[in-house]
């Protein structure tokens, strides 16, 4: 739900300086200069003289204004719920839409896992809601943990056909196994991509939940990991260790 709207043009300013996601569609901003209006959090910065705000986009469009390509005020916005969680790896923060989970990251820095999200989904309503989410942060800490319970959450990572069907041939290696993308290239049809299975691996929105991690070199080597090699060498360790066990 979009905030209530500054009552002030004063207090419009200064959220469009503080980039105000949650005022995103509360009002508009209509820049003179350059013909464009844009939402709150848009990445421009006018001068306050060459600016003038609307409650609607349609007043905006009505007083000449067209839709900023950066902020694309006029595209359908979605709201993604997040919220972090310590894990035996470092943070992890999760978003989640109404589909299900459509991002797990691992970091050390809040803020600037924070900025990570952001960055992903500039045309997103991102809302902090670490209630709404317990259940959620408690099985993905659970999953980058190991501690054995298997992931039962709907997952919404969305890509193109090939990464969605590397994505899916991923969930497929066990715990404690590894693959190379040359063999994951092979199991999807595609014997030839490897190089496109490497790229969709380095494009996997869900670190741990899709576990790229198992995807190595043809001679074993660990090659790299978007959230570390240290991380991805942890994890098969771990994984290793929990198969010998069982």
């Amino acid at each position: 739900m979009t905030a209530s709207a500054p009552s002030t043009d004063d207090a419009r300013w200064e959220a469009m300086r503080r980039r105000d996601r949650d005022l995103d569609g509360a009002f508009f901003i209509a820049v003179r200069t350059t013909g464009v209006y844009c939402l709150a959090s848009c990445a421009g910065r006018p001068l306050r003289k060459n600016v003038e705000f609307h409650d609607t986009r349609e007043s905006a469009r009505a007083a000449g204004f067209r839709a900023c390509l950066r902020c694309k005020p006029d595209q359908p916005r979605e709201t993604l719920r997040w919220a972090t969680t310590p894990t035996s790896l470092g943070l992890a923060l999760v978003a989640r839409s109404d589909a299900g989970l459509r991002l797990v990251t691992l970091g050390d820095d809040r803020d600037a896992l924070v900025r990570d999200l952001e960055r992903r989904f500039r045309s997103a309503r991102l809302t902090p809601d670490p209630q709404g989410l317990a259940a959620d942060l408690k099985a993905v800490a659970t999953e980058v943990d190991g501690r054995g319970a298997a992931l039962d959450l709907p997952l919404d990572d969305q890509g193109t056909p090939l990464q969605r069907k590397v994505w899916a041939a991923l969930r497929t290696i066990p715990a404690g196994t590894t693959a190379s993308y040359a063999e994951v290239a092979r199991a999807i049809g595609r014997p030839t991509a490897a190089r496109a299975v490497a790229q969709a691996c380095g494009a996997n929105p869900l670190a741990v939940i899709t576990p790229c991690h198992r995807v190595v070199r043809a001679d074993g080597g660990l090659s790299g990991y978007r959230w570390g090699v240290a991380r991805k060498a942890a994890l098969l360790a771990r994984e290793a260790r929990l198969s010998q066990a069982a």
